[in-house]
C-alpha cells in the first residue's frame, strides 16, 4: 500500500493528491497537521528529516519533495502521458518543475503565508516588506508564464502533464492569498480549465485523513 503524508490545504500536498487521484492510484492518506506542529514530531522526522510534507512511503521506500513525488506517481502509469517517456518531452516537463521550485512556488508562498497562514494561525499581520518582495517575484514570474501559455492549452506539449499540476496548485488559494492575477488572462484561463478536472475538484474536497 502506498502512503501519502500530507496537510491537504497546502498547495504542495494538493498537487500530490490531485495527481494520485487523477491516475486512480490506491493510497492511504495520513494527515500531518502543520498547525499543530506534527511535522516536527519524531515519527514524521524519521520519514523526512527536513520536517516538511508531503512524503510518500511505499514498501519501505520513502520519497520527499512534492515534484519528485509527482514523477514517481506518473511513472506508475506511463500510458497517462503525465510524464512523457521521450527524453526531450520529459525534460520539458522537468524544466518547468525546476522553474516552479526556483521562481513560481517561492513567490506564491510568500503571499500565501503573509495573507492566509498568518491569519489562520494568528501569528501577526502581513509584513509589507515581505509582500513587496513576493509581489515583485510573482509579477516577474507571472509575466513569463502568461506569455508562455498564450496559444497553449497546457504547460508542456499538447497534453496535460505533471507540470500543470505543479504550477497550478498554488493558484487554488489565489483569492484568500490575494495573489494578483488580474493582469494575466492566460494564467486565469489555464487554471480555470485545470479546476474543472474531476481529480482537481476531488482533491480540493480535502478528504479526511486516516491517521
Amino acid at each position: 500500500m502506498m502512503n501519502l503524508y500530507v496537510f491537504p490545504p497546502s498547495p504542495r500536498a494538493f498537487k500530490v493528491l490531485a495527481v494520485a487521484n487523477h491516475l486512480g492510484l490506491n493510497f492511504q492518506q495520513h494527515m500531518v497537521d502543520l498547525s499543530k506542529g506534527e511535522q516536527r514530531l519524531a515519527p514524521f522526522t524519521v520519514l523526512n528529516p527536513n520536517q516538511r510534507m508531503p512524503v510518500l512511503e511505499e514498501d519501505g521506500y520513502v520519497l520527499w519533495e512534492a515534484n519528485a513525488i509527482l514523477q514517481y506517481l506518473a511513472d506508475k502509469k506511463p500510458e497517462s502521458g503525465l510524464l512523457p517517456t521521450e527524453s526531450r518531452a520529459r525534460l520539458d516537463v522537468t524544466r518547468w518543475q525546476f522553474w516552479d521550485l526556483a521562481h513560481w512556488d517561492s513567490a506564491c508562498a510568500i503571499m500565501i503565508f503573509e495573507h492566509l497562514v498568518k491569519k489562520l494561525l494568528k501569528i501577526g499581520d502581513p509584513d509589507p516588506a515581505e509582500l513587496a518582495k513576493g509581489a515583485e517575484r510573482f509579477h516577474r514570474s507571472a509575466a513569463v508564464l502568461d506569455a508562455h501559455l498564450k496559444g497553449r492549452k497546457h504547460i508542456a506539449g499538447d497534453r496535460l502533464t505533471i507540470a500543470d499540476f505543479s504550477l497550478g496548485a498554488p493558484l487554488n488559494l489565489a483569492l484568500p492569498a490575494q495573489i494578483p492575477l488580474t493582469k494575466y488572462p492566460e494564467i486565469v484561463r489555464w487554471h480555470t480549465a485545470l479546476s474543472e478536472l474531476p481529480a482537481w475538484r476531488q482533491s480540493l474536497a480535502f478528504p479526511r485523513a486516516a491517521a
